[in-house]
């Protein structure tokens, strides 16, 4: 055996040895053939017996070994006498591969099939090659456009704390903000899709990745060809809203502004009726009127404040009055101020488009005809013309003292009011952005500003809004593309529609309103953010109050008064309307306006005045207040999108309905029982789960989740079925600073002397007591959820 492995140098010349004296063997035995004896046939039996060998493998034959066969071949080949008959079968495949040996004629058809098996092979290899290589170019391919279409994430998420905090906001300023403010006023606004686009534009250049523009057809009450006119029967004289008499001239002059002069949704056509003076149009003031004359189909005088405009005018039309005249007393506007010479526009518009009340005007949607929302015939006037109506001199100021209106003259006066105002359905767009949040993208926080078409009317307050809203979306979108994101999302919107009624924020969220209910956490408007220079008015529901206060002290601006505790739950303008009343959202507010001269200041920004470019840039020259207002909106944002435990205060809600229920008109045992246990409840549920969950050592995910959508919903309960004209549902928000109760209650109490009776009382109460009670089981299922939790874990 030693021997025959010395005479064998490789396992590749034992086989071609083997093949060789096979293919010979076979020959001598059946006789020689010139054409045997050549290089090219033995190479071809080789590379036919290794074939063969690889395709007679089975799976019965994993033990054979190549070095015996070669040793059995070698020592055969050896033996002079070989005896090739019979052949017997064999355990090997090389037993049958010798079978087919022995066939002469399996040698001559190997010989002609070589050269093809040598080019089969050589295209095999090829073949594969090739589509290997294209199989590899394409992946490449498909991997490039991959990576290019999907963002690659943020190399590391910085953590959420104040520092970051302050490092978005300081990318803030004022000159940005003025220059983005001028931006927007050279822009020829054609129409609302117009300024919406150059919003939408913006907001994508700034880096937001997802910018929407939504758009609604709406039903709007515009102005007509001519203006509305106010003649005195006594005299004949004609007059404009603004106290000019109608001449061609003056029309000319003052186009824009005489026919925005209007009510909208007012009803229309001409009334000629006697006019009576009712003050503020107080239940009060309407007693006494009704003692001394009768009301029916005459037109009331009607002082703008004091409570809200579609409350009184709902009283006025409930007395039968036909038709209004309405102004703005000097005494009651700040001092510096002076309007007296003009008139103004107004809504009668509730909220959203009047034509699909309670949903979206979408495609499909059935529309109503609601043309007119009241019966009145409504006109603002100025102080001017109501001066010369009640034949007042015009200087009213005596020794630095500011006399009131009022009507002194004992004779009648006659006058025809004729109103030509025109409905027509428009597209409105409102301008939508979101910025996504990381670790709870479903719960967002909606930030609200509003543009507007009216061509150079109504002041250029929809510039300041937008423009602070803009500043700070540069500054998050800086940080961003660094790699930060909030925790929550963050929803930018620019509402179109506000001076109609809040219309494109109503069509909004009506047409979302099941995923606004469960998703958004807080709303915080920007509506008018700069009305005056003399002071802050943080305004915020009460769950934020706190927050609020605490964020004053962030920023002030020097030579202005920033108050840490003025922080009040009043109702406010603007497009806050629908998340305050139809869905429950804590709300909350900062803006700058004038010192209040009068008790009766309240709901006069529901007047909108046309106001020239220049009155921003005149009120805040140097951006100043804007960059507070930006800076103050973005610290509560950052806060509510980013802490881990939403930062409302359950028990300041206990406090506030309790403070509502004090005074004597009020002093109702069961009302005050149920606000008790309230705040008895809220107490608990701030120390037992809130205190805990600010902890980071005894923070627990789910709990964390579970308390923060008990928080987001706590003024849910407080939504009332039905409120009067122009008051809120959300019984949390008083009507103003001067007044404690609830608003719902105190209307109550003035209906009953008007109409003497104690039924509406009665419903009132017990809407305020269904909602305290409702509020009391909401906090203490909170509890009762958190305890069964923490014992199924234990």
């Amino acid at each position: 055996m030693g021997e025959n492995e010395s005479s064998v140098p490789s396992p590749s010349q034992q086989d071609q040895k083997m093949a060789y004296h096979k293919v010979n063997a076979d020959q001598r035995a059946q006789g020689h053939s010139p054409y045997l004896d050549n290089d090219e046939l033995q190479a071809t039996a080789l590379e036919l017996e290794w074939d063969m060998e690889k395709e007679l493998e089975e799976p019965g034959f994993d033990h054979f070994r190549l070095h015996g066969a070669v040793q059995h071949h070698l020592g055969n080949s050896q033996s002079p006498d070989l005896d090739l008959e019979p052949i017997q079968p064999s355990s090997s495949p090389k037993g049958r591969f010798q079978r087919l040996q022995e066939d002469p004629d399996y040698i001559s058809h190997c010989t002609r099939q070589a050269p093809k098996i040598n080019h089969c092979s050589f295209f095999r290899i090829l073949k594969l090659f090739c589509t290997a290589l294209i199989l590899f170019i394409f992946g490449i391919v498909v991997g490039y456009y991959a990576c290019k279409k999907c963002p690659s994430p943020p190399p590391s998420q910085e953590p959420n704390n104040p520092h970051i905090y302050h490092e978005i906001l300081k990318e803030i300023k004022a000159e940005r903000i003025q220059q983005i403010y001028r931006d927007l006023l050279q822009f020829p606004r054609e129409d609302d899709v117009d300024i919406a686009m150059k919003i939408l534009v913006q907001w994508s250049t700034q880096g937001l990745e997802d910018v929407r523009l939504v758009n609604y057809s709406v039903l709007l009450d515009l102005p007509g060809s001519s203006s509305n006119t106010i003649t005195l029967k006594n005299s004949g004289e004609c007059f404009y809203p603004s106290g000019q008499q109608c001449n061609r001239e003056t029309k000319t002059l003052h186009s824009q502004d005489l026919l925005y002069s209007y009510a909208a949704y007012s009803a229309k056509g001409t009334l000629e009726a006697e006019l009576v003076d009712v003050q503020y149009g107080t239940v009060a003031d309407l007693i006494r009127i009704q003692a001394i004359t009768n009301v029916t189909k005459k037109i009331a005088l009607l002082k703008l404040g004091q409570s809200p405009l579609l409350y009184k005018l709902s009283l006025l039309e409930d007395a039968g009055f036909g038709g209004v005249l309405l102004y703005v007393d000097p005494c009651d506007l700040p001092k510096t101020t002076d309007l007296t010479d003009k008139a103004f526009m107004v809504s009668l518009n509730g909220g959203g488009d009047p034509s699909t009340p309670g949903y979206a005007s979408i495609d499909g949607s059935y529309r109503q005809n609601r043309l007119n929302l009241t019966t009145l015939l409504v006109q603002p006037i100025s102080a001017v013309l109501a001066k010369k109506l009640i034949s007042l001199p015009e200087d009213t100021v005596q020794k630095d003292r500011c006399i009131p209106l009022q009507w002194s003259a004992a004779g009648k006066k006659i006058i025809s009011l004729n109103i030509q105002s025109v409905t027509a359905y428009k597209t409105i767009s409102n301008v939508i952005g979101y910025l996504k949040g990381t670790v709870f993208p479903d719960r967002y926080v909606i930030i609200g500003s509003h543009h507007n078409s009216l061509n150079t009317y109504s002041g250029q307050e929809w510039a300041s809004s937008t423009a602070i809203i803009t500043a700070f979306i540069q500054a998050l979108t800086l940080k961003v593309k660094k790699g930060w994101r909030p925790d929550r999302t963050i929803v930018f919107c620019s509402w179109a529609g506000t001076l109609f009624g809040n219309i494109g924020s109503y069509e909004w969220a009506e047409d979302l309103k099941r995923v606004l209910q469960r998703n958004v956490v807080a709303y915080i408007s920007l509506h008018n953010p700069v009305r005056g220079n003399s002071t802050l008015h943080p305004v915020a529901s009460p769950s934020l109050q706190q927050l609020a206060a605490e964020s004053q002290s962030f920023k002030c601006v020097e030579k202005t008064r920033c108050p840490g505790s003025n922080v009040s739950s009043v109702q406010i303008q603007g497009d806050s309307h629908y998340f305050i009343n139809h869905l429950g959202v804590p709300v909350m507010q900062f803006s700058y306006e004038d010192i209040k001269t009068s008790e009766n200041s309240s709901f006069l920004s529901e007047a909108l005045f046309p106001v020239h470019t220049t009155k921003t840039e005149e009120l805040d020259p140097s951006f100043s207040l804007h960059e507070t207002i930006a800076k103050l909106t973005g610290q509560v944002t950052l806060q509510i999108a980013n802490e881990p435990v939403l930062p409302f205060n359950a028990l300041d809600i206990a406090l506030e309905v309790q403070n509502s229920l004090k005074g004597d008109e009020v002093d109702i045992p069961q009302l005050l029982a149920v606000a008790s246990r309230l705040r008895d409840t809220a107490e608990l549920f701030q120390s037992d789960e809130m205190r805990p969950a600010n902890d980071p050592k005894e923070r627990a995910p789910i709990r964390v989740r579970m308390l923060n959508d008990v928080l987001q919903s706590l003024e849910k309960s407080f939504l009332i079925h039905r409120a009067p004209p122009g008051l809120y549902r959300n019984i949390l928000y008083r009507l103003d600073e001067r007044t404690s109760q609830f608003s719902i209650l105190l209307e109550a109490l003035e209906h009953c002397k008007l109409h003497q009776s104690n039924e509406t009382i009665q419903a009132a109460l017990s809407e305020v007591l269904n909602s305290i009670n409702s509020a009391q089981v909401y906090f203490k299922a909170g509890l009762d959820v958190f305890e069964t939790t923490l014992a199924g874990k234990k």
